[in-house]
């Protein structure tokens, strides 16, 4: 499961950290940063929500 981030529409909201903590994370400078653990079930539903979440459609699973 890859999961991309359209950096134009990202405002950074945190909706996607508060899903799945351990996949998005934003840096100091309010900067996406998606890390790629293990994905399992469970998480990958939570990804899903993440990527629904958000409000300005700036996320995608591909593969």
């Amino acid at each position: 499961m890859a999961i991309e981030v359209d950096r134009n529409l990202c405002e950074a909201n945190g909706r996607c950290v508060a899903a799945a903590p351990e996949v998005f994370e934003l840096e100091n400078d309010e900067e996406l940063v998606i890390h790629e653990p293990p994905v399992g079930a469970e998480l990958a539903e939570r990804i899903k929500v993440a990527v629904a979440s958000c409000p300005r459609y700036a996320l995608r699973v591909t593969g």
